[in-house]
């Protein structure tokens, strides 16, 4: 018994994985399978642990926010590794959101936040993002506008409405993070949320809410009264 045990310790992460199957490896050896092969000096194992360190406490949900650069730190990953890694990084992200899109009807302020929290809280940089939904509040499409410094001057209403007209939109809800970690909206945030309410009125497309995503909080147009 103690013999068949050290066998099944020593097996590599794609022999465990034919053996038994994906859901039996580690976050590590997971990473390990799509690493393939190590370097001389780093076997693709001890390069997987060595990103997971890396991620720290956020565990295997760090791929999701570490580049190219920064993998490519880390020894045994080079630009081809550190490409395959961000890649199933965006890949897993995909999946989930085109399955979560097929059943998502949002009914609430804080199941739009809920939805877009962990895609959003993180990120080191804004993200202006525009929700289309039905007439039944159920996810039609979601369009990013801006990325970096949200500049409301280069968002203007038109751009806004024709995506939404595009893609047969009902109602609109409005969507971007604070890097800082604080929800709370800057002026030029209700300013905005002002015009773009007026201009929904007179086509006939509503916006329900706006709402700004912080680090495990958030902060809605809707809830305190604005619109």
């Amino acid at each position: 018994m103690a013999i068949l045990q050290q066998n099944e310790n020593e097996l590599l992460p794609y022999e465990k994985c034919l053996r038994y199957g994906p859901q039996a490896l580690t976050d590590d050896e997971l990473i390990a399978v799509i690493l393939r092969s190590g370097t001389k000096n780093c076997s693709c194992l001890e390069a997987a642990r060595r990103v997971l360190d890396r991620a720290g406490s956020m565990g295997i949900l760090g791929l999701k926010h570490m580049g190219i650069g920064t993998l490519t730190e880390i020894e045994g990953i080079g630009n081809v590794k550190a490409i395959m890694l961000v890649c199933i990084g965006e890949l897993s992200a995909r999946i989930v959101r085109a399955d979560r899109k097929s059943v998502v009807n949002f009914e609430s302020s804080s199941q739009v936040a809920e939805y877009y929290m962990e895609d959003m809280r993180h990120l080191e940089r804004e993200r202006f993002m525009l929700i289309m939904l039905d007439n039944k509040c159920g996810l039609i499409h979601e369009s990013v506008l801006s990325e970096g410094t949200v500049n409301y001057t280069c968002i203007s209403a038109r751009d806004i409405f024709r995506d939404a007209l595009n893609h047969g939109a009902v109602c609109l809800i409005m969507l971007h993070n604070h890097p800082s970690g604080d929800p709370k909206p800057s002026e030029e945030d209700i300013k905005a949320t002002a015009a773009v309410g007026d201009a929904g009125r007179m086509i006939g497309i509503s916006l329900l809410d706006h709402i700004v995503i912080g680090d495990n909080r958030y902060f809605s147009f809707k809830e305190h009264n604005y619109i």
